[in-house]
């Protein structure tokens, strides 16, 4: 049974909760602590899978006990509940709360937030991960020049020209993030020429994201024992899948994020191929000998996939946790419950849509959808959109940016 703790400073309000959840108390041991003090004594007597706490409170505020139970307990997921009035607090709590609900909010809702935190919770610490990753020793290591940009970022007060001028002293990461930034994932109205440009047209936490998406492809390259080709259509098929987000009709509030996550949603498969060569050509051919898809070939032999493991490496490495989310469910979405096109769902759908673009050409232009996906865009709701997705997918096709002999990388490396 999940441990849920939920925090603020008026008794009436954490009443509220009591009753709203009422019916949850059978599968979730919920605790109610009125303020930030009696919070932390609450954790350090039981621990607690989730946090919800209120922003605004008297005393320690909601920032700073998110920022305690982050350093405490590390494991715990972290809720900040904010009104449309405290913009500066939930800034305070960027960085320290894994998601947002904002005042008032409903059951359902609440529900949702929750039950989405405790399963990527659980699917992150599964020790079939910590299998896998354990058995290569230390984790491929983030450029320093990616150090110190997350470091900016983290600063409130850095400027984007302070943000720039980190990125410009790599050259072949300035080449990337330019690139990225001038696709058509983002429909700038025109050519960005400076990375300066890009940070202020794009803001400063898409530029950190692009500068992670040119880390992992830099940082994690396949063995010479996996076939070059193997590493340049895994970077086509996610350039692909972003490209198709980019055009799904999804709320704007989540779109870049859910680009990000396309880019890097196959990014557990580079990880395979650089770290475990020999897995993962073996791997790639028991999926050919089973006639079955590689995640399937890759759940019987690991016990996981290329979408839990990248999903892993990507939350050390402190990519958003809507995209960590997106990442890890994008095979199978139906994991954990849904609010319309949200972006595990349109991540999930691009995969599907840019495969599709990728099969030889057959005698028929109909969209052909396997039962397994059929069954689960229908759970979703998203199945009679299907052929309206397609026509979108279809006028996405992108170039190949991050092309490894693209003149411009293979210069500045």
């Amino acid at each position: 049974m999940k441990r849920i703790l939920f925090v603020d400073d008026e008794s009436n309000i954490l009443d509220g909760l009591r009753r709203m959840l009422h019916m949850e108390r059978t599968r979730w041991d919920m605790h109610f602590a009125i303020g930030g003090d009696a919070a932390l004594r609450a954790c350090e007597i039981g621990g607690f899978d989730v946090v919800i706490s209120d922003l605004r409170m008297p005393g320690m505020d909601g920032a700073t006990l998110l920022s305690h139970i982050r350093e405490r307990f590390p494991n715990t997921a972290r809720i900040a509940l904010s009104g449309y009035s405290e913009a500066g607090l939930a800034a305070n709590a960027a960085s320290l709360a894994h998601r947002f609900l904002a005042k008032p909010c409903s059951a359902s809702e609440l529900r949702t937030a929750i039950e989405q935190v405790c399963s990527l919770q659980s699917i992150l610490n599964a020790q079939e991960i910590r299998s896998v990753v354990g058995t290569i020793g230390e984790l491929p290591s983030l450029s320093s020049t990616y150090t110190c940009l997350v470091e900016a970022v983290s600063d409130p007060s850095t400027s984007t020209s302070r943000l720039a001028s980190i990125i410009e002293k790599d050259v072949a990461m300035s080449a990337k993030v330019l690139q990225l930034a001038n696709s058509s994932f983002f429909g700038l109205a025109q050519e960005i020429t400076s990375v300066q440009g890009a940070a202020t047209f794009l803001g400063t936490a898409t530029i950190k994201n692009l500068a992670l998406v040119a880390e992992a492809f830099r940082v994690l390259v396949p063995d010479s024992r996996v076939p070059q080709s193997i590493y340049e259509s895994l970077q086509r098929h996610s350039q692909q899948t972003a490209a198709i987000v980019a055009v799904l009709p999804i709320d704007r509030e989540i779109r870049e994020v859910a680009i990000i996550a396309a880019l890097l949603h196959d990014v557990g498969s580079l990880f395979l191929a650089s770290t475990m060569p020999d897995k993962f050509c073996t791997i790639l051919s028991h999926a050919k000998e089973r006639g079955c898809r590689v995640f399937e070939a890759e759940e019987e032999l690991l016990g996981t996939s290329h979408a839990e493991i990248g999903a892993y490496l990507l939350g050390l490495w402190g990519i958003p946790v809507l995209a960590v989310e997106a990442i890890a469910h994008h095979h199978h979405p139906t994991r954990i419950p849904h609010c319309g096109l949200d972006s595990t769902i349109a991540v999930y759908v691009a995969d599907l849509l840019a495969h599709e673009l990728e099969s030889p050409p057959g005698g028929s232009t109909e969209l052909d959808i396997e039962d397994s996906n059929r069954a689960c865009l229908e759970a979703v709701g998203l199945l009679h959109r299907m052929t309206e997705f397609n026509e979108l997918a279809l006028q996405s096709r992108v170039e190949f940016l991050l092309r490894p002999h693209s003149s411009v990388i293979q210069d500045t490396s």
